[in-house]
Formats: C-alpha cells, structure tokens, sequence
C-alpha cells in the first residue's frame, strides 16, 4: 500500500462522523480539483499536494469543540505520518500548508505566504466552495450550527479577524456575502480561476431566485 493509499485510509476514519459538509465525499472532490490543476503546474510537488489535500481537515478547528482536541489531533497526525515513513521535511510541509491555507487564517493577514504546492489546495478548497455543491454545504454547515437561514433584518458582516469570522451570529445566506462570493477574486491559479466563473455565477443565480422566492415576487 502506498503512502497516499495509507494517508486516504487515515483521513477517512478521522471524518467517518463529520456531519458539517467536511466528510471523506468532501476530501475526495478537493484531491479531484487538486489534481486537475496539478495537470497544469509542472514546478509542483504531487505527493505534497495530494498529501495536504487529504489531510487538511483531519485537524481543522472548527470541527473540534477545543484547542486541545485539536492539537491532539495534529500530534495524532504527525506521529502516523511519520510511522508511514513521510520525511520530517515533507511533514513539515504538508502542515504549512495545512496550517496557512484556510480562510478564516487569512483574515487580518494571520496567514503566511503559500508557495505552489500550497496554493494549489487553497484553490482545490476554495473551489469546493464555488457552486452548486458549496450551496448544499453552506446550508448543511448552517444547519449544525444552528444557524438563521435568512433574516433581511441581519446584514452581511466584514469580519476583521478569524474569531468575528467565526462568529455564528450572522446567517447562512449572509455567508454567501461574507465568504463565498468572494472567492473568484481571490484564487491563485488560472485553472482555478476558469472553474470558478460558472460556478460563480450559478450562486448569483440561486440567490436571486432565493430572495425573489422570499419576497413573494416569483
């Protein structure tokens, strides 16, 4: 069994519960879209950026109900990946990326500069996202958390740091403003880019009809 096959088992167990819209389907669809854009970004690393997209939501804090929980998690992580026989460098940057690829650590510039490798994932993400499947995940994460669907009476917020962002007191429709139609803009690789524009758009499209829906005027 090769190192990835051991890593996909890892992550796979790590998320068999997760009920927010992170699961193993989840994962799958990002190494999926890593992969397209690997096909054209020749200076990459593959075994670094498959690596990091399979495993960039096995400690990911905002399914752990602590830090704790968390940094166990990532000892948990690091201890298997190094019985697997991954280099301590390779460990190392696969938890860079890990660690400075999401959004909420990107606000207020916490995170640190990715290189291509990491900005590959953060696209590969980032894409899921971007469309269709990003509405059913936004709604089912709302849900967890148990989330207004929409209240015109609450206006999107601009969070300043990764805590305001993580803040639950906004709405799932609020999050489209806040988050996810942000996205295209802020891609890094043009194969990203070109995903996102329909994917883009259909959002737009569903939230017109949505708030036409709401209003009675449809």
């Amino acid at each position: 069994m090769t190192q990835l096959e051991q890593i996909t088992q890892y992550m796979q167990t790590a998320l068999a519960s997760d009920n927010s819209g992170h699961s193993a389907d989840h994962i799958d669809r990002v190494v999926a879209l890593a992969n397209k854009i690997l096909i054209n970004e020749p200076m990459a690393d593959p075994f670094i950026v498959r690596a990091a997209a399979l495993l960039h939501d096995v400690y990911d804090d905002k399914l752990f109900n602590n830090a704790s929980d968390v940094q166990l998690a990532k000892s948990h992580l690091k201890t298997f990946l190094s019985n697997i026989s991954v280099s301590q460098d390779d460990i190392s940057r696969i938890f860079y990326i890990i660690d400075n690829m999401s959004w909420s650590k990107g606000i207020g510039g916490q995170a640190q500069h990715l290189d291509i490798n990491g900005q590959i994932v953060q696209d590969a993400d980032r894409l899921e996202a971007v469309g269709a499947i990003a509405i059913t995940r936004a709604i089912t994460y709302g849900a967890v958390k148990n989330r207004i669907l929409y209240d015109p009476a609450i206006p999107p917020r601009i969070a300043q740091n990764k805590a305001e962002y993580r803040n639950d007191d906004s709405t799932t429709i609020n999050h489209f403003y806040e988050k996810l139609l942000l996205i295209k803009d802020r891609l890094n690789t043009e194969t990203a880019k070109k995903i996102a524009t329909s994917r883009h758009q259909f959002m737009l499209d569903f939230l017109a009809q949505f708030k036409a829906e709401w209003d009675l005027t449809k």
